[in-house]
């Protein structure tokens, strides 16, 4: 029982964290386009997003040298988690169309207070289980992100057109905040660590990550597992607008089908995981991303594809992006070092990030100036260079597996 309770309180951490930030990142690219903003600038800016969860490891060790009881991380989380709310909050004084470049200061900032929160969320829930439980709690922070992008980015999107910008502000906070209830009422949660090695965490750590041995392979698969569907995902939304969608009828197919599709792929991801392995999984969901990215290049070769093409389209790209990230989340917390295992798990979140946000902009200027037929052609082929490394470096079964 205590178990089922845990992987609620995750699941609750992750999709408080993921609402937000799913309806910022899906109404910006919507509404910046409907304004006539280029495809680039529209890159640069979800690019632009990304940037506090692409700085959060400089100061991943502090938080594991000051976490070291669950009391620690209680109170680490809950008061970056209610700075969030605070700053989501803020944006409510500000039009969104007026006084863009303000608001997107303000929620930079609310990225920046999420993402320490979520250096001690990934570090405590590293902590908690055992091996074997390692899937489903990377299954309920893939089902979290999911859930709370169905949310932001489907039925809050569609909201927004029939309420005020500050009455969706408000209830972002609120939700923030009332996600935090099952940690602060959790007596469940128990960690082992020795504290003397809590103590001994310094910034050099930082550097000491990519000394381990064989540490190169995991760093290849964390820059190339799962890049072709960030730059897919990116452009998905104007896309979809220059195909003639408008907002409503995006907010059902790249809102909420959508990450409904990835929640459950994602839940599935992690039994496959626990049942066959990672060795034969991390092969598996790679060709599933193979498949997906040459039949969105498919569709593509069509200047008007039918709706049910694209609606099949989604369903590929948020059921194979769900799998995958289980699996990239379950290797990366297996490669986090006792008493490190924020800071580890931070860069290699962080590495992942980084490759996305090269992607969305290499993206954006292939999908601008060669047109969304190349841009999939060249996701294609990312995903191709990716089964033939997991093929090569991960040709051997590891004993543990």
């Amino acid at each position: 029982m205590n178990n089922k309770n845990n992987f609620f309180t995750f699941f609750c951490l992750y999709i408080a964290q993921q609402i937000p930030m799913s309806f910022f990142a899906t109404i910006m690219p919507v509404i910046m386009r409907q304004e006539k903003f280029s495809l680039s600038t529209i890159g640069y800016t979800i690019a632009i997003l990304k940037v506090p969860w692409i700085l959060k490891f400089l100061w991943s060790p502090v938080v594991d040298r000051f976490n070291v009881t669950i009391k620690d991380y209680k109170r680490w989380i809950i008061l970056s988690e209610l700075i969030f709310a605070f700053f989501i909050f803020s944006v409510t004084f500000f039009d969104f169309v007026t006084s863009f470049y303000a608001i997107l200061v303000v929620i930079i900032l609310s990225f920046f207070a999420s993402a320490t929160g979520d250096i001690a969320t990934d570090a405590l829930a590293t902590q908690s289980f055992d091996r074997k439980d390692k899937s489903m709690i990377n299954s309920m922070q893939s089902m979290g992100s999911f859930g709370g992008a169905m949310i932001g980015g489907g039925v809050l999107l569609w909201i927004y057109k029939h309420t005020e910008w500050s009455h969706l502000t408000h209830l972002l906070a609120f939700v923030v905040i009332l996600a935090l209830l099952p940690l602060f009422f959790n007596r469940g949660l128990t960690i082992n660590r020795d504290h003397s090695v809590v103590k001994q965490v310094k910034m050099k750590d930082l550097f000491h990550f990519f000394t381990q041995r064989g540490i190169g392979k995991q760093i290849g698969l964390l820059l190339l597992y799962y890049v072709s569907m960030i730059g897919t995902l990116a452009m998905i939304s104007p896309y979809l607008v220059d195909l003639g969608y408008d907002t409503k009828q995006i907010g059902t197919m790249r809102g909420f089908l959508g990450p409904a599709t990835g929640l459950v792929a994602s839940f599935v991801g992690g039994l496959i995981i626990r049942k066959i392995g990672r060795h034969y999984s991390r092969i598996l969901f790679s060709i599933l991303v193979l498949f997906t990215t040459f039949y969105f290049y498919w569709i593509s070769t069509t200047p008007h594809p039918e709706i049910q093409l694209l609606y099949i389209g989604i369903l590929l790209l948020f059921g194979s992006y769900g799998m995958a990230t289980v699996v990239v989340y379950t290797l990366s917390m297996d490669c986090a070092r006792k008493g490190r295992e924020g800071t580890d798990f931070t860069i290699q979140t962080v590495l992942s990030h980084l490759s996305g946000i090269v992607i969305v902009l290499v993206s954006g200027q292939i999908a601008h100036h060669a047109g969304y037929t190349n841009l999939f052609l060249f996701e294609f082929g990312l995903a191709c260079l990716s089964l033939i490394y997991i093929l090569v470096v991960y040709r051997k079964k590891e004993t543990n597996d």
